[in-house]
């Protein structure tokens, strides 16, 4: 008897670890997985599990940034050693992420890795950039080392070995850059040839300076404007208050013939900058913005992309609140000051968003009682602190002539604004007679 319930205790033991599927075999042999991806503001964000250096684990937001190649991380994460040189730290990165039950492994003699150490933000920032919720992104280093499919229409997230999943779409030969797996794809804008690169963790598409310029003093009818509304308030930074936006009418990527593009004038700096990374020439870059209607399939051992048209539906994604903003975080506002309650008379629980600056509409200021250095604090009496950059723009967003709440705080003092939706970026109604198209700023 004592034999026989020694022997039913392993067999149950047996199918309940078979049933785990932290150990199960089909799990842990999967081939390629597929997971749930939230959208926020143009950013691919899925969640993940990460095993640190010292053998814990913890689920975290993880954001697809494919046109970046570093690994990067909140100070709160590393469990080993930080260094910093001045304002840039590291630290070894975590050694694994799990995403869905499929491992993958980020430090250790990982062949073709390139993965030797992790950026780490500042030690009071929450997420690794300013008004986003992840707290690591999946470089293009880690990517690359597998078949990847960006199912946008759907929100899914696929990740497979080399081979193993099956793509669809038009495809087209890209440039990979074998060091960090940078894409650039061959591209066209009006019968010129240039290589633009592919970066779904970037929220709106960007051209050189010279590119931009050059094509809006071609096409002066060509919507245009100043101030970095809606997607194109990617960072908050303060130079988003004088960056200029246009609309591109037609631009060829690759296999797909993309009309009406919003793009952002890149800096010389910038554009250097993003050239030495990719290994080659470039006039820019391709955003998620102009490519939310397609499955993104990145075949990076062929050195292939694919894209598959899920929907035909027209975002209106300049159609909001004209402020541009600027996320507050838990170290220093934008205006300077502390958000330390021993040092502020600002409630630490009250940092959110700070107005840098106000667009023109039709020649005059969008929301005119708005002033830099203003705080929203509600849109429609729904608080914003504690909100991503993308869920205030979900807020300030709306049919042209919608009408919105703006609770802003100035010197400590709240007050109430009802501001309208504009149609930004789109071609005012034609008052001249010759036939000639005018353009809303």
């Amino acid at each position: 008897m004592r034999f026989a319930t020694f022997v039913l205790i392993v067999a149950l033991a047996t199918a309940a670890r078979a049933q785990n599927p932290a150990q199960s075999a089909s799990v842990a042999e999967a081939k390629s997985v597929t997971v749930p991806m939230m959208v926020d503001h143009n950013r691919a964000i899925i969640d993940v599990d990460l095993r640190l250096s010292d053998g814990t684990t913890q689920r975290v937001h993880a954001w697809l940034d494919n046109g970046n190649p570093d690994l990067v991380l909140p100070q709160r994460l590393p469990a080993g050693r930080v260094s910093c040189e001045g304002q840039l730290c590291s630290t070894a990165p975590p050694v694994e992420m799990n995403i869905g039950g499929m491992t993958i492994t980020l430090s250790g003699p990982i062949p073709g890795a390139g993965i030797n150490e992790a950026r780490v933000v500042a030690a009071d920032h929450a997420a690794i950039a300013r008004g986003m919720s992840p707290e690591i992104n999946i470089p293009s280093t880690v990517l690359r080392n597998y078949d990847v499919i960006i199912d946008f229409p759907d929100h899914e997230f696929t990740i497979g070995l080399p081979g193993s999943l099956k793509f669809n779409g038009v495809k087209t030969k890209v440039i990979v850059n074998a060091q960090n797996g940078l894409i650039q794809i061959p591209s066209q804008i009006e019968n010129k040839k240039y290589n633009m690169g592919l970066d779904v963790g970037s929220s709106i598409s960007f051209l050189s300076t010279e590119l931009f310029d050059k094509l809006s003093a071609a096409h002066p009818d060509w919507p245009h404007m100043i101030g970095a509304v809606g997607p194109a308030n990617v960072w908050g930074d303060t130079d988003e208050i004088k960056q200029k936006l246009m609309r591109v009418d037609r631009l060829q990527y690759g296999p797909l013939f993309l009309t009406g593009v919003p793009v952002a004038s890149f800096s010389r700096e910038a554009t250097n900058f993003f050239a030495r990374r990719a290994g080659v020439s470039t006039a820019g870059l391709i955003g998620t913005e102009a490519l939310l209607n397609y499955r993104i399939g990145l075949d990076y051992s062929h050195s292939v992309v694919y894209f598959d048209i899920g929907r035909t539906f027209k975002f209106p994604d300049f159609d909001v609140i004209g402020l541009i903003l600027g996320p507050e975080d838990d170290r220093t506002k934008i205006d300077g000051t502390s958000n330390d309650p021993t040092k502020n008379d600002r409630p630490r629980d009250a940092a959110g968003f700070t107005i840098l600056g106000v667009a023109d509409f039709d020649g005059k200021p969008s929301v005119p009682e708005a002033q830099a250095g203003d705080h929203l604090v509600a849109v429609d009496g729904t608080p914003v602190p504690g909100s991503t950059m993308g869920q205030v723009w979900l807020m300030l967003g709306g049919s042209p002539g919608q009408q919105r709440i703006l609770t802003i705080e100035r010197n400590g003092k709240q007050f109430t604004v009802a501001a309208q939706v504009q149609h930004f970026l789109g071609e005012a109604p034609d008052n001249d007679e010759s036939g000639g198209k005018s353009k809303r700023k």
